[in-house]
């Protein structure tokens, strides 16, 4: 048994039940939710990020939500940095942290001790990127990464501009590949000990089922209303690496129906969660809990709960 704090992650593609789950964790252990997603870190991006509302959260506390002003750049390592020390604040008063959320570079970052903070950043450097990137494309910056870290450009999509632009900067300021950085990060043993629960269907249709159902529910919440707040606002330039938002700019600007752009945005969520699925089934270390049937929440939450006791968490 180690002597290591124990600490738990739920991850798992969009749609799949993970704040569900991480919220029953928490309640039967006396733990407190840190968020891994890298748009509920910011304030204003509700809907379409599926941010849990306070009802939803039961009491439970959750950290590192709604807490970044739109705008604000916030790499994997901020992420890593602050994570640790919500994780610590909570181990100190004699709580469970409870990681839940579906950003697989967040997770992987934080439980693999992960670090980059002898990287120092350029801002200068960083803006010269984000601008490029405006006139000439996501996919003409993403083709300059490809070149200078064919690996690194291999787990990164080409419209996640947060990631291309850290992953350049990184190779700008080190003059090393940020694969070969992140490979040596890996070295230093983590100081947790993490039992890591992976939540998914059983069939791609079931989640592509709950994605599209998810999708109708958020229009019904306010997210065409919150999305054209955002795009009057200027907001859309963070918001534009959530899928839910900028999909809609179309039906703001009379070139595309409303149902049309709802069909986009179901269509790029499948697609997302599609890549989530791939990042996740490389991590040997998840314990995945497949489902037919999301109702059956007393059977999914029995299996997770099994996987708590074997980990020595009673």
């Amino acid at each position: 048994m180690s002597d290591k704090p124990k600490i738990i992650a739920v991850c798992g593609p969009t749609a799949s039940g993970k704040t569900w789950l991480g919220i029953e964790i928490a309640k039967k252990y006396n733990g407190e939710i840190i968020s891994a997603d890298s748009m509920q870190i910011y304030k204003g991006l509700d809907i379409a990020s599926a941010k849990p509302t306070v009802s939803e959260m039961q009491g439970i506390p959750h950290h590192l939500i709604d807490f970044l002003d739109r705008g604000t750049v916030f790499s994997a390592a901020d992420y890593v940095r602050l994570a640790n020390e919500k994780i610590q604040d909570i181990l100190n008063r004699g709580k469970l942290p409870v990681i839940v959320g579906g950003t697989g570079l967040y997770i992987d970052s934080l439980l693999d001790n992960v670090n980059f903070s002898e990287v120092r950043s350029d801002e200068e450097y960083r803006r010269h990127l984000y601008e490029y990137a405006q006139k000439n494309g996501n996919e003409a910056l993403y083709i300059i990464l490809l070149e200078k870290d064919p690996e690194a450009a291999g787990n990164i999509h080409m419209n996640n501009l947060v990631r291309v632009i850290r992953a350049l900067e990184v190779i700008h300021v080190s003059g090393r590949k940020f694969s070969e950085l992140k490979a040596e990060s890996r070295l230093s043993e983590s100081p947790y000990d993490s039992l890591i629960i992976g939540l998914s269907t059983s069939s791609r249709e079931t989640l592509y089922e709950r994605i599209n159902q998810r999708v109708d529910e958020m229009q019904k919440s306010g997210l065409v209303e919150e999305a054209r707040t955002l795009w009057q606002t200027g907001g859309m330039k963070t918001a534009a690496n959530a899928i839910g938002y900028k999909e809609l700019i179309p039906y703001f600007e009379n070139n595309m129906t409303l149902a049309e752009c709802i069909d986009r945005i179901k269509q790029e969520t499948r697609r997302y969660a599609k890549r989530q699925l791939t990042w996740f089934r490389r991590n040997d270390r998840i314990e995945w809990i497949i489902y037919d049937d999301f109702s059956r929440k007393c059977e999914i939450f029995q299996k997770s709960q099994k996987a708590i006791e074997n980990f020595g968490i009673v």
